[in-house]
């Protein structure tokens, strides 16, 4: 009686052990699965996210070119605008 507790009980050990692997191996695939497409998709996104900082940073430097132009311009159309308002002044 004692070496059939025994057996069974060696059985039971041998089925637990077992399926706790079949479990791990199982919940493997699936992980590794979805753990490819993910990675390529952070993969795109930072791609994306690289491209549109650098197209931000480009047309943040043309506005900033723009913008000293612009500048520039208005000033000297203003100290034209005063010189000439200064000759005339001067000529009365």
């Amino acid at each position: 009686m004692k070496n059939l507790f025994l057996s069974l009980a060696v059985i039971a050990t041998l089925t637990v052990v077992s399926c706790k692997k079949t479990e791990e191996a199982a919940v493997e695939a699936p992980v590794e699965a979805v753990e490819a497409p993910v990675e390529a998709a952070m993969d795109s996104t930072a791609t994306a996210v690289d491209a549109a900082a650098a197209t931000a940073t480009d047309a943040a430097a043309a506005a900033t070119t723009a913008a000293a132009d612009a500048t520039k311009a208005a000033a000297t159309t203003a100290v034209d605008a005063a010189a000439d308002a200064a000759k005339a002044a001067v000529k009365k």
